[in-house]
């Protein structure tokens, strides 16, 4: 008898701790090696990852591992045994939460890997440091659940302190997603034109409380995320073409043959024009003091001072067009009709 356990259990457990101990070193320094040099020749990342995770399993885990499965041969002290149990939970808890944490931190990292700068960098920092403080404090409380301590008064104090803290800090967590939402959705990035409400400007940061737009007059305007989120946004940025709908008055007095011909010459001015593509030009209606027409037509490209550029030479072009033809354009005019006295 050895510490009460017969010679063939001391056997038992020294043999079956042999050959987990020698299945784990087989395991991590052979079949590990060969799958690593594997994965190194293969196109995609995620099985170097999964890899990793298991490369990343220290030696003492599976020395520990190899003695629990040994010791469940022989019979032991209930103070002994709650000590082996706690040792092992504890390096299986351990190893566990940083296998899972080396998976998160690759998600994180392909999920933000399109953007560049220290935008980039700072969001994926701030997400593993959320996600590692709760698998961490998770891996606690099932530790302390695991060894037998009630964890419930602690889990529902940490609850209660959490809605605390989440109250007192309502507006600042609200703008936080607000940025996650932001940055990953991305209805808007910097040197974006966008219209929020009756604001506009150019998108100069996105931070993680407030958003700053350098508007059109200069001033730089500071929107809550949260605000930016809950609200209409135009993005004039990612607009690929402009429709443009324009008119003109021409005077009365105008032939009909000429009035004719307006909507071909405008035709012709937009058609021959660079980045536009024509869509209609007619007599709309019978104003109080002239022919009304309207132009619509599309410019092939967002950037406003483009379209300002092709509005300008459009109306050059037709007045010049108009002073070939003799035609006039109209301005306000009111005749007034006097009858003598009799």
């Amino acid at each position: 008898m050895v510490l009460g356990n017969t010679l063939s259990n001391c056997l038992y457990a020294l043999v079956a701790f042999l050959i987990a101990l020698s299945l784990s070193l087989v395991f991590k320094y052979i079949i590990l090696n060969r799958l690593k040099s594997l994965t190194e020749h293969t196109k995609n990342t995620i099985d170097d990852v999964i890899v990793s995770m298991f490369v990343s399993i220290k030696l003492p885990v599976y020395i520990v591992i190899a003695f629990y499965i040994a010791i469940q041969f022989l019979v032991l002290h209930a103070t002994i045994r709650k000590i082996i149990d706690a040792i092992f939970i504890i390096s299986v808890v351990y190893q566990l939460v940083t296998v899972v944490l080396i998976f998160l931190d690759y998600s994180v990292a392909q999920r933000v890997k399109a953007a560049n700068g220290s935008s980039a960098a700072h969001i994926r920092d701030m997400i593993q440091l959320i996600v590692k403080v709760s698998l961490w404090a998770f891996g606690l409380l099932f530790i302390l659940s695991n060894l037998g301590i009630n964890v419930t008064s602690l889990v529902a104090g940490f609850g209660i302190g959490g809605v605390a803290v989440a109250l007192a800090v309502q507006s600042i967590l609200g703008d936080l997603f607000s940025y996650f939402a932001i940055y990953f959705d991305k209805p808007f990035v910097k040197d974006d034109f966008i219209i929020v409400g009756t604001q506009m400007g150019i998108v100069e940061k996105v931070g993680i409380k407030t958003t700053r737009i350098r508007a059109l007059q200069g001033e730089e305007l500071v929107i809550p995320n949260s605000e930016l989120t809950s609200t209409r946004i135009q993005n004039f940025k990612k607009m690929q073409e402009r429709r443009i709908v324009f008119s003109f008055n021409v005077a009365y007095e105008t032939p009909l043959e000429k009035l004719e011909k307006i909507p071909h010459h405008v035709r012709d001015i937009i058609t021959a024009s660079e980045n536009t593509r024509f869509d209609r030009a007619h007599l709309l209606s019978f104003g109080n003091s002239a022919y009304l027409f309207e132009v619509v037509y599309y410019v092939l490209s967002g950037n406003y001072n483009t379209y300002m550029d092709i509005q300008q030479a459009i109306n050059f072009q037709l007045i010049t067009a108009f002073s070939e033809e003799n035609i006039e354009f109209a301005y306000p005019t009111q005749t007034v009709h006097l009858t003598p006295n009799r």
